[in-house]
């Protein structure tokens, strides 16, 4: 019999009301403001009500480098904080909002799998609450707020060749990248090239993620730059007057959204900025909720730790305060036998049949990328877990095999079958995690904030990505010149690369050593917090493949949605 797919299996959750999964977090009923039966948004209030209570274990969960199909790092947060329950433990979940680029695109829905997802699956890939289109309407409100500034006589003098603002769709949309605005007759705007990014990457997105309140919301807003003048100095959303109208379209959307697993554990999901673009990681706002509500809040950070993890590290908690406890490292015998070199998978195709065959030499072989992981991690001084996320070819020795790497290391690992079994297959790992967290924490940032963005960059390139130096081009040394003469200097990085190797070209698998990191362009994202390096070819707007997930999504006569996993 056919293991079921996990819209089947999210079909027939058993769902709690979601005052029982708020109780079960000690937050009451007053603090919920209901989206339909399976959704609801937590007021801001929530924050100050619960911050005099104890304290939870702060627990991230980040991986090896995925291959194009994903290591199951969501699903493995989602069963690790059910197993919690397994070994008497109270445990939150936080994760991001799925992009319905990527949904519509080659990953599908994203809410877990099999029997550790977050229920309702299709409310959750679909619109859910809104706030993916609050962040696409007040980013395209600014866009239009600057253009007409050029229409009216642009009094601020911007550039129009120094214009930094784009605009946003949740879409995969190839064609957008590179357009001109304002053409037909005079009273249609002033023409101009610019383009669209996808709404993970929009900078209101980071905002919504990092913004810690209703007014720091607002602050950040406003430090937007939308562009330069002659001179070199920024002109902000607050300069031009759009500040006030993206913040009342974003209000509603800062108040995190309560849902739960299929074992009614509580998750709250919110924001979705992009893993490889931006900085990968849910709202400091749930986590600031999720940290007084049990005994384990468990976030996820997205894609590899070179890439999520860091970023949670260097700018979230920055943003939030908070230190984390302990780290998850999701592996795979599949991603590590890539890592060897010898396989190639490719989304939509079936996996090589040499790559299922029992070869724990080639798990070894692979093995230089979950050791340069687990390294990216105690580099900020926090114990590391391995997850050894479990599929059903795998076999024994292979799972021995990267228990012996991490064993080399002095690592803990686990072997979880959350997938297949829920919470009762991620009770090894809920117990090698709550020992982790009770170790004595020294976390520690990688970069002091005084350190210059050039040396932010080299640092970030050479201790996590293994990189021998930085190659910056032209412009992307005008443009750190130019942000540190605006006083943007002692903000974090965010370097936009490839999440598919620990380098920024995808070809290279393992560890790789004797490359350089080409910086391309340098943009700034001062509200969120953040300055982001581009790196090679990276793209902020992605394109749909051959055969996208849209192809087959679709309603039956009922209205529900299929082929959406």
């Amino acid at each position: 019999m056919a293991f079921p797919s996990d819209l089947t299996i999210a079909r027939g959750a058993n769902l709690k009301p979601l005052d029982e999964v708020a109780a079960a977090m000690d937050i009451p009923s007053h603090l919920l403001q209901p989206y339909g039966d399976n959704v609801a948004k937590i007021k801001l209030s929530a924050v100050q009500e619960l911050a005099d209570r104890p304290k939870a274990k702060y627990v991230v969960v980040s991986a090896v480098t995925p291959t194009p199909l994903g290591e199951g790092k969501t699903t493995t947060t989602v069963g690790l904080g059910q197993a919690f329950s397994h070994i008497g433990k109270r445990a939150t979940i936080a994760i991001r909002q799925p992009s319905m680029g990527p949904t519509f695109g080659i990953k599908g829905g994203a809410a877990g799998g099999g029997y550790s997802q977050v229920v309702p699956m299709d409310i959750l890939n679909m619109h859910l609450t809104g706030d993916f289109h609050a962040v696409t309407a007040a980013h395209n409100m600014l866009s239009a707020v600057l253009d007409n500034h050029l229409f009216q006589g642009n009094a601020e003098g911007i550039d129009q060749h120094d214009i930094t603002w784009r605009r946003v769709i949740d879409v995969n949309d190839r064609a957008l990248r590179n357009i001109v605005v304002g053409l037909g007759g005079r009273l249609d705007g002033v023409p101009r090239q610019t383009g669209f990014d996808i709404t993970a990457a929009s900078e209101v997105m980071a905002i919504l993620a990092l913004a810690t309140s209703i007014p720091e919301m607002r602050a950040r807003l406003g430090r937007i730059v939308v562009g330069y003048r002659r001179d070199g100095s920024a002109v902000t959303a607050e300069d031009i007057k759009g500040a006030g109208a993206m913040a009342a379209i974003m209000v509603d959307a800062l108040r995190p959204n309560l849902m739960q697993t299929l074992e009614n554990t509580p998750v709250l999901v919110h924001a979705g900025p992009f893993g490889n673009i931006a900085h990968g990681n849910s709202s400091v706002v749930a986590d600031l909720v999720g940290i007084h509500a049990g005994d384990y809040l468990v976030t996820e950070a997205g894609f590899g730790a070179d890439m999520g993890a860091e970023r949670f590290f260097n700018i979230k908690c920055r943003a939030s305060g908070l230190v984390p406890d302990a780290a998850v490292v999701v592996t795979t015998v599949r991603a590590l036998k890539a890592h060897s070199g010898n396989h190639r998978i490719v989304a939509g195709r079936a996996l090589p049949a040499a790559l299922l065959a029992e070869n724990p030499d080639e798990v070894h072989e692979g093995g230089a990328n979950l050791r340069k992981q687990i390294e990216n991690i105690r580099i900020h001084g926090v114990t590391p877990v391995v997850a050894i996320n479990a599929f059903p070819d795998d076999h024994p020795s292979e799972h021995a095999a990267i228990a012996e790497i991490a064993a080399s290391l002095g690592v803990r690992a686990a072997v979880s079958t959350h997938f297949v079994d829920g919470g009762r297959g991620g009770v090894e790992l809920a117990q090698a995690v709550a020992e982790a967290a009770d170790e004595p924490s020294a976390f520690t940032f990688l970069y002091p904030d005084d350190a210059t963005l050039r040396e932010k960059i080299e640092i970030v390139a050479t201790k996590v990505y293994g990189a021998d130096g930085v190659d910056l081009a032209p412009a992307a040394a005008r443009q750190l010149d130019t942000y540190e003469r605006n006083g943007f200097g002692d903000l974090p990085v965010c370097i936009a690369k490839t999440h598919l190797s620990i380098s920024s070209d995808p070809s290279l698998m393992g560890a790789p050593t004797g490359w350089r990191l080409p910086v391309r362009e340098v943009r700034a994202s001062v509200g969120a917090g953040f300055v982001y390096p581009i790196c090679g070819d990276m793209r902020t707007m992605p394109g749909l493949g051959t055969h996208p997930a849209a192809h087959e999504i679709d309603v039956d006569a009922d209205g529900n949605i299929v082929n959406l996993s």
